[in-house]
C-alpha cells in the first residue's frame, strides 16, 4: 500500500497508551519495542507478499530474509519466528509449499532464531512471510529518530531489485542479472545490524518498499533533520541500470514519487535515471545508517569485514532545510 494510505489509516486507529511501549505506531518506526524488563525489549514486525521468482525455495529465502530486516533495523537479534502463508492448495502441489518454508527456515537459521509456529489460509495466489520477535537491551535499541548534522549516511545494499524483479516478470531479464539481485535480496542484514551496535550508531532504518528516498525521507523528518544523498555513490545492483533504461518500473515508483516529492529536493544537474533509482521500489534492501563523522570509517570497515562490500557512504546529514531530503 501507497505511504499515504497507509498514514491515513494509522491515523484514524486509537492510540495505546502503555507505559511500557517503548515503540509503537506513531511515526515511521520499522517495528515495535515493548518492554519487558528494565533491561530487555521485544522488537516485533510483520510483513509477507507474493512470489517475486519463480523457485520457491528462493522465494521463501527471500521473503524471510525481508521480514528479519526490520528487527535488524532496531538493532535486536530475532528469536522467535512464526510463517504466514497463503496458499492455493486446490491449485498447486504441497511440495511447492515446502520448498518456500524450507527457503525461509533456511534464513531463520543463519539469523539464529526458530520457527515456533504459524498459520496457513488457502488464497489464490501464494504469499509468504514471518512474523519476528527480536530481543535487544533497551540501550542497544536502534530508532529512525536520532540522525544529527553531520553525521554520515551510508547504505549496506546495491539497490535496483524493482527494475529487476519487474524485467524478469516480463521475460526482459537475464539470468545472471536475475541472480545478482536475487544474491542482494536473501542476504540478511546480520552483519550490519551487528556492526552497528558494536561501533554505536545515531539511526537505522531499512529500505524496502518506499524505495531509498521515501526511507531516507522518513529518517530524516523523524529525526528533524535534513538528508543530503549523493546520487553518484549510491552502489546500483549489476545489470539494473539498463532495465531501468527499458523503463521496467514498478506500479510503486511513481507513487513513491508521488508521496516524497514534497519534501524531496532534486538538483537541476542531478542524473535522471539515478534519481529513478532513489525512487525504486526495494525488496529486502539494505541497511541506512546515520554515524557520526568520527565512527564512519570503522563501522564501513567492520560491514565490508563481514562480507557486505558493497557498502557504501552515500551522503550527510545537515540541520534541518525547507525540505527534508536533497538528493545531488
Amino acid at each position: 500500500m501507497p505511504q499515504e494510505g497507509i498514514a491515513q489509516v494509522v491515523r484514524d486507529l486509537p492510540k495505546f497508551e502503555d507505559e511500557n511501549l517503548v515503540v509503537g505506531t506513531e511515526g515511521f518506526s520499522d517495528a515495535g519495542a515493548y518492554r519487558l524488563r528494565d533491561d530487555l525489549l521485544i522488537v516485533q514486525s510483520l510483513d509477507f507478499f507474493p512470489p517475486l521468482v519463480d523457485d520457491p525455495f528462493l522465494f521463501g529465502q527471500i521473503a524471510a530474509a525481508n521480514s528479519l530486516s526490520d528487527i535488524y533495523a532496531m538493532g535486536a537479534a530475532p528469536t522467535t519466528v512464526m510463517n504466514i502463508v497463503g496458499f492455493p492448495d486446490d491449485k498447486l502441489e504441497l511440495s511447492i509449499l515446502s520448498d518456500i518454508l524450507r527457503g525461509g527456515a533456511d534464513r531463520v537459521l543463519e539469523a539464529g532464531a526458530v520457527v515456533v509456529g504459524g498459520h496457513t489460509v488457502r488464497d489464490v495466489e501464494i504469499k509468504f512471510g514471518l512474523s519476528v520477535t527480536g530481543t535487544v537491551h533497551p540501550d542497544k535499541l536502534f530508532t529512525n529518530q536520532g540522525a544529527k548534522p553531520g553525521d554520515k549516511v551510508i547504505l549496506t545494499k546495491a539497490i535496483g531489485t524493482g527494475f529487476v524483479t519487474t524485467a524478469f516478470k516480463m521475460n526482459r531479464c537475464s539470468e545472471s542479472t536475475l541472480k545478482t539481485a536475487t544474491d542482494s535480496m536473501r542476504t540478511l542484514n546480520k552483519v550490519a545490524s551487528e556492526a552497528c551496535s558494536e561501533v554505536g550508531v545515531n539511526a537505522v532504518t531499512d529500505i524496502t518498499g518506499f524505495g531509498l528516498a521515501g526511507h531516507a525521507n522518513e529518517m530524516a523528518q523523524s529525526s528533524g533533520v535534513t538528508i543530503n544523498l549523493e546520487l553518484s555513490q549510491i552502489p546500483i545492483l549489476e545489470g539494473a541500470k539498463e532495465l531501468a533504461i527499458q523503463g521496467n518500473k514498478t506500479r510503486a515508483s511513481a507513487t513513491n514519487r508521488g508521496f516524497a516529492a514534497a519534501q524531496t529536493d532534486i538538483a537541476p544537474n542531478a542524473d535522471v535515471l539515478l534519481v529513478e533509482f532513489a525512487f525504486d521500489a526495494q525488496t529486502s534492501g539494505g541497511l541506512l545508517i546515520s554515524v557520526s563523522p568520527e565512527k564512519a570509517d570503522d563501522l564501513l570497515a567492520k560491514i565490508h569485514d563481514g562480507g557486505i562490500t558493497v557498502a557504501a557512504i552515500v551522503g550527510e546529514v545537515t540541520e534541518q532545510a525547507s525540505k527534508s531530503l536533497n538528493l545531488t
